[in-house]
Parts: structure tokens; sequence; C-alpha cells
């Protein structure tokens, strides 16, 4: 048998940082809310993400040595139907992420070639845009699978690539800023007019009470996947001491650099001057800024005009390279983790005998081109389906936006379940008093219902009736379906034992 590298530490920090943050996270929240946004990142990451982090790092760390990540800390704390039921809602919006992020990877690609998105002119073998972006969208989604299948090592090298380049891209901002700070004297191009700039968004559209809380709720996704790591524990060196370590280490690192990062955007970009124009919308505001970084940097060193056009060039096109990196980086991690949380967590009673095979490299290889298929599927459909088809996707979004949130409820609601148990092994404990534990959960529990609340109300407020349907029946529908599926399963697995009675 051959022999398993492990995750490292600092590879694992990798792998959290590109699954997690997200350079675009930054720059669209600087659209959004300008320095406002920056005490709503700080909020969403004290509310959710420290403390929702540590208690997977306590999930993680005692339950290192089963294999289903998500789904078992969910059976070993409630049991196994609130676990399948949850388990299947995460499942089924990373599988809505996917069908979304096959098409949107080769934005970046696009601009890292040519300077800016021209996917829209893209024609392969005489199709449209749209079908030449889905037939790419297959290949990418079989690509993957291909090399996933292949073991835990394809997943860590692409995902260390993917984190690195994303690192890389935020210290040459930074970098940038720094520098274009001292060139103009400590002046920002975004004046700072006391407290008010960090409070009041300059964008129009985020004025009302109502907005903001819009914004909060997008502040905390732009901290989530960290449970997708459960997958991985076992494949990490020491994990019972790494993972929390990871977790934490990673936690702080992310939020420093979001706070800071959207701080330092405005030492080179005026909102209302380069982000106001009805040419940037948040689809390619990255590439705008970084571009807009690089032109300014060389007009303030003194550079010629052409010279500072190159340069800003040059960084939208180094951004697309390090953006497509971070893509592929979570698109292997995603591809595989949840898929495993959920079928090898689970009782193999439920599942077809090949869907629990494990293949010479570890993986489930079988339930992983089933994945692969249906997701090929829905994304030649909607591509080349016509208006239906593209009707359908926004129907596929709309139910994911909730969905997404939702695995969280059970997740956090499940951990004074868990912290009740007394016969696990617990090398890591960051919940030590029974009050506090209760108090955050219940916090979190409530800053999320709040969250999922706002994003149903909001389309309902203008009258989008169609978009409010679909966004609140996905957690349903995908519920139900876990439920019909658990109970045929169960019904099926006990016919089967009775027969061999």
């Amino acid at each position: 048998m051959v022999k398993k590298s492990k995750i490292s530490l600092v590879g694992l920090i990798l792998m959290i940082f590109t699954a997690i943050y997200g350079f675009g996270n930054v720059t669209i929240a600087y659209a959004q809310m300008g320095y406002a946004s920056i005490i709503w990142y700080v909020f969403a990451a004290i509310i959710f993400f420290l403390p929702s982090g540590l208690m997977f790092a306590e999930y993680g760390s005692a339950l290192k040595d089963d294999h289903g990540g998500f789904y078992s800390w969910l059976s070993e704390s409630v049991g196994e139907k609130f676990a399948f039921v949850g388990t299947f809602i995460w499942l089924a919006s990373w599988m809505v992420w996917m069908v979304s992020t096959s098409s949107r990877v080769w934005i970046p690609m696009s601009t890292m070639i040519s300077g800016s998105d021209q996917t829209q002119t893209w024609s392969l073998f005489g199709l449209s845009s749209v079908q030449t972006i889905g037939l790419l969208g297959f290949f990418w989604i079989i690509v993957v699978t291909f090399f996933t299948t292949k073991g835990i090592d394809s997943i860590k090298r692409v995902g260390s690539i993917g984190g690195t380049f994303i690192m890389i891209l935020t210290a040459i901002f930074l970098a940038a800023s720094i520098i274009l700070l001292f060139v103009n004297h400590g002046h920002f191009q975004e004046p700072i007019h006391g407290l008010a700039s960090f409070t009041k968004s300059p964008s129009p559209a985020f004025q009302s009470p109502i907005a903001i809380f819009s914004f909060i709720v997008y502040a905390i996704f732009a901290y989530g996947g960290m449970e997708s790591m459960g997958g991985i524990v076992e494949n990490i060196d020491n994990s019972e001491k790494n993972f929390p370590r990871g977790i934490i280490i990673s936690t702080i690192l992310i939020t420093v650099f979001y706070a800071i990062s959207i701080f330092f955007w405005g030492v080179s970009a005026n909102w209302h001057k380069v982000i106001g124009g009805d040419n940037v919308n948040l689809g390619n505001i990255t590439y705008v800024l970084m571009n807009n970084l690089g032109f300014f940097l060389g007009d303030s060193l003194g550079w010629s005009h052409a010279t500072s056009v190159m340069v800003g060039n040059s960084l939208a096109r180094f951004t697309g390279l390090a953006s497509f990196l971070g893509f592929v980086g979570s698109f292997f991690l995603m591809v595989y983790s949840p898929l495993k949380s959920f079928i090898m967590g689970s009782p193999k009673e439920l599942w077809p005998e090949k869907m629990t095979k494990l293949n010479k490299h570890g993986m489930p290889a079988f339930a992983m081109w089933m994945q692969a298929i249906l997701i090929s599927a829905v994304v030649l459909l909607v591509s080349f389906g016509g208006s239906g088809a593209q009707k359908f996707y926004l129907i596929l979004t709309d139910m994911g936006n909730i969905s997404t949130t939702v695995p969280y409820l059970f997740l956090v609601g499940a951990f004074p379940f868990f912290k009740k148990r007394t016969d696990l092994n617990r090398p890591f404990v960051a919940f030590k008093s029974k009050f506090w534990t209760n108090t955050i959960v219940a916090i979190i529990l409530a800053v999320l219902t709040l969250g999922i609340v706002f994003t149903a109300v909001e389309p309902i407020l203008e009258h989008d009736y169609m978009t409010a349907f679909w966004t609140i029946i996905g957690p349903v529908f995908f519920g139900a379906v876990a439920l019909i599926l658990y109970s045929t399963q169960t019904k099926r697995a006990k016919k089967i034992n009775s027969q061999n009675k």
C-alpha cells in the first residue's frame, strides 16, 4: 500500500486561504460600502467567522478519525436523519456553485490573455459565446474530476498554488499602495472625513438600514467555506493540533487582510471617479481597480503615459491569472470534499455499493464521476437550451442563495449537543463554559436567521416575487428531496437486511 503524504500546517493554511479569502470580495466591498465596509467585515469575523471556525476546529479534532467531515459532525451530535438533510442541502448549494463557477472561471482567464473580459466574443466550432463557455465548462468539470480522483496530492498541490498566487496578488496590491502613500505624502485618493467615512457608504444604493444589513449578510458570506475542510482532516499531518491551529491562524490572517486591503483601496481609487461610472460593475470591478492602481502608480512615479497604461494592463492580467488559479484551487477542493463528507460519512447501506467504493488513491471515484455527469448536464442544458434554460439557471442560482447559509444553522445549532457528549477525546477545546457556548451559539443563529430573512425579504420589497419564491423554496426543496431520499434508502436497507437474515 502506497503511503499517502500528509498536508502540512502551512499547506492547510494556504488551502483555507484559497477556499475562503477572495480578493474580489475586497474590491466588491469597497465598491458597495467604501471604507464603511471594514467595520462590517470585522463584525462578521467576530460574530461568525472566528467562533464558527473554533467550533469546526473542535468538531474536526475530536472526530478526526471519522471520514465524513460535515456529515459526521452532525450525525455524531444530533443524529443520522438530521445530518443527512443538513449535508444534502450543503452539497446541493456547492453543486449550484460549481455550475456557476464552471462558467465564471473563464472571465479571469480571458482578462489574463486580453487584458479585459472578452468571453462574450469567444466562439468555438461556430457556436455562440454562451454555448462556447458552456462547452468549456463541460470540459473543465471533466478535467478537474479526472485529476481529483487521482488523490489528495492533486488537491493539495493545486490548492497551494492557488493560495500562493492570491497571496502574491494581495502583496503586490499592498506594496503598490504603500509606495503610493510615500510618493503622495500620505494622501488618499478617497478622502477620509472623520468617523463618517467608516460608517456611511458613498454608494447611494447602500443608505437604507435594509440595504446595509444585506451587506452584513454579504460580509458573512465572504467568510464561508471553512466547513469544507472537514472532509480533509484525516489527510492533515498531526491533525488534532494542526487543524485547529490552521483554522485560528487563517481566521486572523483573512480578517486582517480583508480590513487592510479595503482601507488601502482608498490610496489609489477615488470612489466617485473610478467606481461611480456606468462602465463599472461587480463583474469587472476587481480588474478595473487593479488597472487603475497600475496606471496611477506609474503616473505618480513620473513614468510616461504609455508606460503607466502598460503597468495597469499588466496588473489587470496578473489579477486574471491569480483569480483563475484561485478558482482552480477552490474547485479542486469543492469537487471532492462536500461529496466525500456526504457519501463516506453516511451509512454505507444508504447508498449503492459503487457509490461508497474507494479507488486505489482513496477517492470515491464513482460518486465523483456521477456528480460530474450531473453538473455537466446542467451546464450544457443551461448553455444550449435557449432562454428557457437560462431561466432555469437563474432559478438554480436563486435556490442556492439561502441554501448556502442554511447548513451553518445545522452545524452551529448542533454544537451544544456535540459538547454534551462525554465519551469523546477532545485534543482541542475552545469553548469551556456551557453558558458562553450557548450564548455564542444563540447569537450566531440569530444573525444567520436575520440574514436569511432579509435575503428573502429584499426581492419581495422590490416586487420581484418570482425570485423571492425560488430563493425561499431552495432549502425547502433540497430538504424535501433529502427526506424522501433518506426515507427511500432506509426502507431499502431494512428490506435487504431482513432478506439476509
